[in-house]
């Protein structure tokens, strides 16, 4: 399995666990008193957070991107919903 195949289901897992952090967790937390839920969601999503900058890197070098597509791609990871644009957008992407 090729580093960029693992990183477009890691960036997909990363994506998913930000938007329960940001649309679950977080509402839990301050609406409902539940601080553990920001705890273990928020551990979870660090953790993939870690994985995927890990497999950007592994795929970056493997698929020989320019710095500024690997920078973008972590920028991506930064705001919800774009880990899953760039899942689609290296879907498309053949490797090398």
């Amino acid at each position: 399995m090729s580093s960029l195949s693992i990183f477009r289901k890691v960036a997909v897992l990363e994506g998913i666990s930000y938007l329960l952090l940001l649309f679950v967790a977080m509402p839990l937390k301050y609406f409902a008193n539940m601080p553990l839920a920001v705890k273990y969601t928020g551990w979870a999503h660090g953790v993939l957070f870690v994985l995927y900058a890990a497999f950007l890197i592994m795929a970056w070098m493997e698929q020989r991107w320019s710095f500024g597509k690997a920078i973008l791609i972590f920028l991506a990871s930064l705001l919800p919903f774009m880990p899953f644009l760039v899942d689609r957008k290296l879907k498309d992407e053949r490797p090398l």
